[in-house]
């Protein structure tokens, strides 16, 4: 039976419009992306299949693009209009801390971070350059490095905040292993950017650590 068969309370747009994005289910909400299923399948049993198959919504949205489209009824179309959904939402968080009158939620902080850089697979470090007032001025990519670690240099650092003409940062980069807790590495690398940002009077509010589902604070830590 095609969905459009089915009572109008159990199709996913239809259940969307009348009880919001949150009634639906993980599977509903993907099969209203995928828009068909194939012969035999509808788009709810494909989405659940795709689900079930890679181990839940973000391994499915985290996949490359091989291993999506390696599923029967599915190609290079629907990995677009997956990728660009998600990074509508990357974009949504980030345009929240860009109205802020100043940064005054680390929770907002977090999310953004956290969802921009878990799903990276190598290491990535990044600032977020702040003004007087505590203001975004931009989120930037700096450096990247294996699944190990990234090379991070003070000097570019420092340059990128001066071209930023920042006030304040916030550092963060990610564990590809998922596993938040900084390293003694991390630790040392945090001293050293403090060291070089005060010789410009530029002020460190915190390093974020982003894991697979957390994010561990300097400032919290007391290690600033």
């Amino acid at each position: 039976m095609s969905i459009r068969d089915w009572p109008a309370a159990e199709r996913p747009r239809e259940k969307l419009l009348l009880r919001g994005a949150g009634a639906l289910s993980d599977a509903e909400l993907l099969a209203i992306f995928l828009r068909t299923g194939r012969r035999g399948s509808t788009a709810l049993d494909l989405a659940r299949e795709l689900l079930t198959a890679l181990g839940g919504l973000r391994p499915l949205l985290d996949a490359p693009r091989e291993r999506l489209c390696a599923t029967p009824g599915l190609g290079s179309a629907k990995f677009v209009q997956l990728q660009a959904a998600l990074e509508l939402a990357r974009r949504h968080l980030e345009a929240g801390l860009m109205r802020e009158a100043a940064l005054r939620n680390p929770a907002d902080t977090r999310r953004y971070l956290l969802a921009r850089m878990r799903g990276h697979h190598r290491e990535v470090f990044a600032c977020l350059f702040l003004d007087t007032r505590h203001r975004v001025i931009a989120y930037e990519e700096l450096f990247f490095g294996t699944l190990a670690a990234a090379s991070v240099h003070p000097r570019e650092v420092v340059r990128r905040a001066l071209e930023r003409h920042a006030a304040a940062v916030i550092l963060a980069h990610n564990h590809p292993s998922g596993v938040a807790e900084p390293s003694r590495a991390d630790e040392a690398l945090t001293r050293r950017l403090r060291d070089a940002l005060d010789l410009i009077d530029i002020r460190i509010l915190d390093h974020l650590v982003i894991g697979d589902r957390e994010v561990v604070s300097f400032a919290e830590r007391g290690l600033l």
